[in-house]
């Protein structure tokens, strides 16, 4: 930290750096508010997500017992044909945002599988895009999570720190500054008195 300089000039950086300060800060208490408001739509959205898997699990546990077969080959019954990523800005901060899913079922012979594999293709495609969407959504809010913590730290720096030193370095200064005036005046008087007398 440079040593505080005590003179007019310092006094008038130090209020000029003050009023920076608190302008900064409000806009910065905005955005923090802001992202915390976005992370909390953004958990709630993951929440809702992880619900309608469990929901998924659940039915296909009730409806589908037969599954423990091992007899029978489920495997390339559906695949990812296509996952469309983008980008949204949020508050300032890049999030990722999930375009389009394409999931296609494979053919199979209605001869050779059991009747319920029809349902159970239904099932595993909805797995698969909400495991995609999960993906997303736990991106979207680690990021927010970072975000609302930079931002607070900044508001925190803003408010707990810089605008409390800027403060106490005005205050020490006008004490130094008012000292010093003072001081003069008492010189001015003293030299003063000290002339009348002389010219007695």
């Amino acid at each position: 930290m440079p040593r505080l300089s005590f003179s007019k000039a310092a006094l008038h950086k130090e209020d000029a750096q003050l009023k920076r300060f608190k302008q900064y800060l409000p806009s910065l208490d905005l955005k923090r508010q802001q992202l915390v408001v976005e992370r909390t739509k953004a958990m709630v959205q993951l929440t809702d997500t992880q619900t309608q898997i469990e929901r998924c699990y659940a039915r296909v546990k009730e409806q589908l017992p037969m599954l423990s077969n091992e007899h029978v080959d489920m495997g390339g019954l559906v695949t990812i044909r296509q996952v469309e990523m983008s980008e949204e800005n949020v508050v300032g901060v890049k999030l990722p945002y999930l375009k389009q899913i394409e999931i296609q079922s494979e053919p199979y012979s209605l001869l050779s599988k059991p009747h319920w594999v029809d349902f159970l293709v239904v099932q595993l495609k909805e797995m698969l895009e909400l495991k995609i969407k999960l993906d997303v959504e736990q991106k979207r809010v680690e990021i927010l999570q970072q975000a609302v913590n930079k931002v607070t730290q900044r508001v925190n720096l803003f408010d707990k720190v810089l605008i409390p030193r800027a403060q106490q370095n005005i205050r020490k200064i006008r004490i130094f500054l008012s000292d010093t005036e003072r001081a003069a005046v008492i010189r001015a008087k003293i030299t003063k008195n000290k002339r009348l007398k002389g010219a007695f």
